[in-house]
């Protein structure tokens, strides 16, 4: 069971600070465009990327899966290249299939912009995936 304080805890605690993408908005951009060519793309401001605490067995099926046992979650959306979300929203992402440049994190249907301080915890997967909207 997923306590409050969990909860709590990875979204408001301090600890694990980390910086994303420190240039421009109009670069990241760019850049994502060059990496991941056509690929819907949303850039998040003050975001936490979750390293799952999975079991062995857990984390072989997510391997097979072509899945890293990461999420994200972004408390504010600045800019969504498909307007599924508004700026000012928060997300939560499905889990990653890559992470890289430290400010690009890719689900199967979305690549992550990380603009700015961020945090990077770890969690349980009860406690990363309890949020979602209502």
């Amino acid at each position: 069971m997923v306590t409050l304080d969990e909860i709590a805890q990875l979204l408001y605690g301090t600890d694990g600070e980390t910086s994303g993408w420190t240039g421009s908005q109009e670069d990241m951009i760019s850049l994502a465009g060059k990496v991941f060519p056509g690929k819907a793309f949303c850039l998040v401001k003050q975001w936490i990327l979750v390293d799952l605490t999975v079991t062995p067995d857990e984390k072989e099926k997510l391997t097979n899966l072509g899945l890293l046992p990461m999420t994200l979650f972004a408390h504010e959306i600045v800019l969504d290249s498909k307007g599924r979300f508004q700026p000012g929203m928060w997300v939560r992402s499905n889990f990653g299939v890559s992470f890289i440049y430290g400010c690009m994190f890719e689900t199967k249907n979305t690549v992550y912009l990380l603009w700015g301080p961020g945090q990077r915890k770890e969690a349980t997967v009860g406690a990363a995936f309890s949020m979602k909207a209502v």
